[in-house]
């Protein structure tokens, strides 16, 4: 069994080398141990799903300093001042009222929060997201005053086929070419990609990738 530094290295070298890709490294129900070891072997992204399961466990967490801490996974409404403290980017955000919340509360802290704005590229109902057709919604959110909005993200499909899944992910990375021609600002993350399918995403044009089995094996 590898261990979670060779799993690691495994796939940052199984990345092309003529594109920069971030691998966020997610580190839901992992413990501060596992997590810390991720970092030592050369995490500089970690992704978390919960406000309060990152409240937890970061202060247990030694090495923290040396990531970029990310909320990768859909935030509450009343979650959403800590969320401002403990986490660098909130990659989720999914409707405009969440995008004006999160502006509001980022104000209040005299700070301006990072983001990205969440696709729901493969139309599924139990995924949340903007539609591929919200442009108009999607530009809105770039004028809220307490956002930097960098990029936008979003999930394959839940299935086996690969064409599907790239579709997907191709319609996504059209959307963030025909927005960043029309903002002044432009975007520079294109978060797409998983465990099961960041190959695909990477070939798709994605900037960064959300690996959490493929680095520490299956969840317990």
């Amino acid at each position: 069994m590898k261990t979670i530094a060779q799993s690691l290295r495994a796939i940052q070298n199984s990345l092309p080398k003529q594109q920069e890709i971030n691998i966020v490294v997610v580190t839901k129900t992992r413990t501060p141990k596992e997590i810390e070891e991720a970092i030592a072997a050369g995490a500089r992204f970690i992704g978390e799903n919960r406000v309060q399961e990152a409240e937890e466990k970061f202060s247990r967490i030694n090495n923290l300093h040396l990531v970029e801490k990310r909320l990768i996974g859909g935030l509450q409404t009343n979650k959403i001042n800590k969320a401002i403290k403990l986490f660098d980017v909130i990659d989720s955000v999914h409707t405009p009222r969440l995008a004006r919340k999160i502006s509001e509360a980022a104000q209040r802290q005299n700070t301006k929060q990072r983001v990205l704005l969440q696709i729901n590229s493969s139309k599924e109902g139990t995924k949340a997201g903007f539609d591929l057709e919200d442009k108009k919604e999607i530009i809105g959110c770039f004028k809220n005053e307490g956002l930097i909005v960098e990029g936008l993200m979003t999930m394959g499909p839940n299935t086996q086929q690969q064409e599907k899944i790239e579709q997907a992910f191709m319609k996504t990375k059209s959307l963030f070419d025909e927005i960043n021609k029309d903002i002044k600002t432009k975007m520079t993350t294109l978060s797409m990609g998983m465990s099961g399918d960041f190959k695909i995403a990477i070939k798709s044009g994605s900037t960064a990738v959300r690996v959490g089995t493929a680095i520490f094996g299956p969840r317990s």
